[in-house]
């Protein structure tokens, strides 16, 4: 690739560990050596050498591994050890990074650090803490709900405070009001299947009448609009067609056009979809503007036939697509927040602009913990 593009337009960055054997009190270059003769076997040459290790690189160190690895001194950084992963691009400023990078690709970056600083430090030294539960079916696979963490986190740091996560399997739970009194907010995320999907109906109940902080998102969206025709709209036997296909009432239904597709993954509707936000709504409110986009993944939505009657028994549809054939965006307007969204907010997250719904729903936790 380098003798494609050339050298001024191509970096390599390689990363290595520098260990600090017990009893030894002293870091050590020869992993470090061994792994950059292996790379350039392979014909490459790195650049840039950081060297993974539970302090800063001395000196000596340094010095060592430039001359044995044949770059220099200033190219060899430290990738420390942190607690915090938000920390990592503060350290890689300290170590001069960027000036690395703008001289090597002839470049002028000059990132801007000073908010990532402050919002680093109010994850470190939280004023508050909320305690949200994430009622998933996945939930002995945390990782499957890490965006979402990420994602509270993101929020939590631009409102200083401290994100408490419990993962919940909705199927186990007897006594809901009180399992949820410890809570100060609840998550229902994306899923597929029909496992535990009345536990997680109960859970948006009670939030919904006992004024919870709740966010729907995908599967979870879908079923706070289940449970709202079951209960409110006095609809028998309301349900999603993918938990129970002869549902007297499908208020979720196939996407139109897929009803005879049987095979799921490329059906989906997948990727960057636009909605229409209303105006007076909490949505609009935290996005700030009237046209936004989310990702989604799914196969689902609510069926236009129920559309009007949800509306007029309360339920805010408060975004919709272009066409305003399918709801995007629910709410409860006399609700603290009781919010649902067909995308996957979680997926466009980030440290410096976190996801409006997540932020939503901590802040408004913050004033009901």
């Amino acid at each position: 690739m380098k003798s494609e593009v050339g050298d001024d337009n191509i970096l390599y960055a390689h990363l290595t560990y520098v260990p600090i054997p017990a009893g030894i009190n002293e870091q050590k270059s020869k992993p470090t050596q061994q792994s950059i003769n292996l790379l350039r076997e392979k014909g490459i040459a790195p650049d840039i050498i950081i060297g993974r290790c539970a302090e800063i690189l001395d000196e000596k160190i340094k010095r060592k591994i430039a001359t044995f690895c044949n770059v220099r001194e200033e190219d060899v950084i430290t990738g420390l050890d942190v607690s915090n992963i938000y920390e990592i691009p503060l350290v890689f400023q300290k170590e001069g990074v960027p000036e690395i990078i703008n001289e090597k690709l002839n470049l002028d970056i000059r990132p801007k650090m000073r908010k990532w600083k402050s919002l680093v430090r109010n994850m470190k030294s939280p004023q508050k803490t909320v305690r949200i539960a994430i009622c998933g079916k996945y939930t002995e696979l945390e990782d499957s709900y890490a965006s979402i963490v990420e994602s509270l986190n993101h929020a939590s740091a631009h409102l200083g405070c401290r994100v408490e996560t419990s993962f919940i399997e909705t199927s186990a739970i007897k006594n809901v009001g009180s399992f949820l009194r410890k809570f100060d907010g609840v998550i229902i995320p994306g899923g597929f299947g029909k496992r535990g999907t009345e536990g997680k109906m109960k859970i948006v109940k009670h939030c919904r009448e006992k004024n919870k902080p709740l966010l729907g998102i995908c599967y979870g969206f879908q079923l706070m609009v289940v449970e709202f025709a079951r209960n409110v709209c006095k609809l028998e036997d309301a349900n999603s067609t993918e938990i129970k296909k002869t549902a007297k009432h499908p208020v979720i239904d196939i996407l139109p056009g897929q009803e005879n597709i049987l095979e799921k993954g490329g059906t989906m509707r997948l990727g960057s979809y636009l909605a229409v936000l209303q105006k007076e709504s909490k949505v609009h409110e935290l996005y700030g503007k009237q046209k936004v986009d989310e990702r989604h993944r799914h196969r689902y939505e609510v069926n236009h036939e129920y559309h009007n009657l949800l509306s007029s028994s309360g339920l805010q549809l408060s975004g919709l697509s272009q066409d305003g054939r399918l709801v995007e965006f629910i709410e409860l307007q006399n609700h603290p927040y009781f919010v649902g969204c067909q995308g996957h907010p979680e997926l466009k997250s980030s440290l410096l602009n976190p996801a409006p719904l997540f932020y939503g729903l901590i802040k408004e936790a913050l004033n009901s913990g």
